[in-house]
């Protein structure tokens, strides 16, 4: 143990191959055991642990009202900061709980999971540095992990990787709320839509979530808090993003991406973090990036305890999973249920808005809610709903959401409601042959 300790007091700014990190990541459990839990959620295909590490007051397990938040990083092998900084950040966290009342706040009233590294294989494949692109960057059977998850708008066809399935089941298996991935070769926090059709906008060049405005959010709050992401200069003259942020979509679209998929099918808001203009920058520079990144590191997890959130219960008090809880016009194509212990979590800016809770078969239940800033408090602002008629003998589970495009139908009612669109785009197009 002490060995573990002294792993620990010995974190300095170099990178960390597998071995070492996994020792780092030991030797903290083992010195702050009561604050933190070690587990791997799978196996990468050449056999190495996808550790993940979680920090909070209840670290084993999910507690009724605390919301679970995640960093991943290294989803590309060759894009390195990001794995870099999530264990200094992992060093900050554990060393400041019970001395500074922030982190101490914070930690007590949130889940934290942090995975350094989703892609081992590609990052112990890249033995030649680099600032632009390796074949590191896929795993080892030479998959994009980025391009690897079911998409809302189109059929995949990828074979779905061994990493990219571990995080499809942990993302099942928790109430993530809210989420980053860390990646690396631009400096920009890109957010969802990546994949669209003309529903969502595509027709002019943005892909528009019902819950667009918090994603702005969400991308200013990273961006504004970083030293020079919020400047918007990118990495050359070529590449601008105003304020430090931009729509996935309008950078570049992206068929089975990660973020797509946390918020449409995890139910959790997840943002893309480009981190540094060089993919694989040397070592020397980590330092400056852990100090450009730790404050925005921290802000962006206390935005977790935006909105609302509360318990959907029987007659007798019983959770009612399954339940249907939504704010009334940002509807979800696959709509946002309760866990199993009856709780939901919705991330919105402070405003006044109406609640809408359904148990299939019986009728909804709507409560208006003026919702504050609660992030300083770190706590959403708590809205129960109790459904009298309804019991344990009564009340059946939902089956969850499939994993096929859900937005095509969508589009096919859209044409079928509004068919100028697409004609206009056919006479271009004829306008443009005949030339």
């Amino acid at each position: 143990i002490l060995c573990l300790v002294s792993a620990v007091a010995a974190l300095d700014f170099k990178y960390h191959h597998a071995e070492e990190l996994e020792q780092y990541l030991k030797g903290v459990h083992a010195a702050y055991p009561s604050l933190t839990h070690l587990h791997s959620i799978g196996r990468s295909v050449e056999g190495r642990d996808l550790w993940v590490l979680v920090l909070g007051r209840f670290p084993t397990h999910h507690k009724i009202g605390i919301p679970e938040f995640k960093y991943v990083a290294n989803m590309h092998g060759d894009e390195t900061v990001g794995r870099e900084i999530l264990l200094h950040l992992i060093d900050f966290l554990v060393t400041s709980y019970g001395r500074d009342p922030v982190i101490t706040r914070l930690l007590n009233n949130t889940r934290i999971h942090i995975m350094p590294t989703m892609n081992p294989d590609g990052f112990e494949a890249t033995k030649v540095p680099d600032c632009y692109y390796t074949r590191g960057r896929y795993n080892r059977n030479g998959e994009d992990l980025n391009r690897n998850f079911p998409d809302a708008f189109e059929n995949n066809s990828a074979n779905i990787q061994p990493e990219t399935r571990a995080v499809m089941d942990w993302i099942k298996n928790e109430t993530f709320v809210l989420s980053a991935n860390l990646h690396g070769g631009a400096l920009v926090a890109s957010y969802t839509f990546d994949n669209g059709n003309p529903v969502t906008g595509s027709l002019k060049g943005y892909s528009r979530s019902p819950d667009d405005d918090v994603f702005i959010h969400l991308a200013k709050t990273y961006s504004s808090n970083h030293a020079s992401m919020y400047k918007g200069t990118g990495c050359d003259s070529r590449q601008t993003f105003p304020e430090g942020i931009t729509n996935g979509y309008s950078w570049y679209q992206l068929e089975g991406g990660m973020q797509d998929y946390n918020y449409v099918w995890g139910q959790c808001f997840e943002i893309t973090l480009e981190l540094s203009c060089c993919k694989y920058p040397p070592a020397d520079q980590l330092e400056k990036f852990w100090r450009d990144n730790k404050v925005a590191l921290i802000e962006y997890i206390k935005q977790v305890h935006l909105g609302v959130k509360g318990q959907v219960t029987d007659k007798n008090g019983n959770p009612i999973p399954n339940a249907i809880v939504e704010a009334k016009g940002r509807p979800h194509v696959c709509p946002y249920r309760t866990n199993e212990q009856g709780e939901y979590f919705l991330l919105l800016l402070p405003g006044t808005y109406v609640i809408n809770a359904t148990v299939p078969g019986f009728k909804s239940m709507l409560k208006t809610v003026e919702i504050p800033d609660n992030t300083g408090n770190f706590s959403a602002l708590k809205q129960d709903f109790s459904f009298p008629e309804v019991s344990d003998q009564i009340r059946s589970r939902v089956a969850s959401c499939p994993k096929t495009p859900l937005y095509q139908e969508l589009a096919r009612a859209s044409a079928a409601v509004k068919p100028t669109v697409h004609i206009l785009v056919l006479m271009t197009i004829m306008l443009v042959i005949f030339k």
